[in-house]
């Protein structure tokens, strides 16, 4: 499982690199993600709900993200303007994410925690990337792939630190 674990980390920092080299293509694809995403969810939920035999919301959610991931794929058009639902999904997220940072900053604070300057710094540039996100989208069509690629990239090399430093 450790040499799984460092060969797909490795992967991952490789498609990060993938993704900031090509930032405008990684956008353009991120609505097949989504697809997936999507499809995998449901099909999940589907069978998690029919296997417990619990037919509530998790069912109903399963079989929506299913027939909206096919939809999204077989209707010409709709990809793109996933794509384009996307950046100001990411814009929002930012903002919330920076709002959620600013707040933990201040807890730390409070508790004597140490690195809430840090966090409170990075909470107020998500605050910024969020708003200038929302009034100019067309900034996250050309770094979603570098952000995309970064966050790839940081997971990769956890996934082999990690890996590494586990004793199995």
């Amino acid at each position: 499982m450790k040499v799984f674990t460092i060969i797909l980390g490795v992967l991952l920092a490789i498609c990060g690199i993938s993704c900031m080299c090509t930032p405008v293509m990684t956008f353009l694809e991120a609505g097949y993600f989504l697809v997936v995403l999507l499809l995998v969810y449901g099909i999940a939920a589907i069978m998690k709900s029919v296997t417990q035999k619990e037919y509530g919301m998790p069912f109903f959610f399963g079989i929506l993200s299913v027939i909206v991931g096919i939809v999204i794929l077989v209707v010409p058009g709709l990809k793109l303007l996933t794509d384009g639902m996307l950046i100001y999904i990411m814009a929002v997220w930012f903002l919330m994410q920076g709002v959620v940072d600013i707040a933990m900053s201040f807890q730390k604070k409070k508790l004597g925690g140490k690195g809430w300057i840090w966090t409170l710094v990075l909470g107020i540039l998500g605050v910024l990337l969020g708003i200038y996100s929302l009034v100019h989208p067309l900034l996250l069509v050309f770094t979603f792939g570098i952000l995309v690629g970064v966050y790839f990239i940081e997971c990769g090399i956890n996934m082999v630190v990690l890996a590494t430093a586990s004793g199995e």
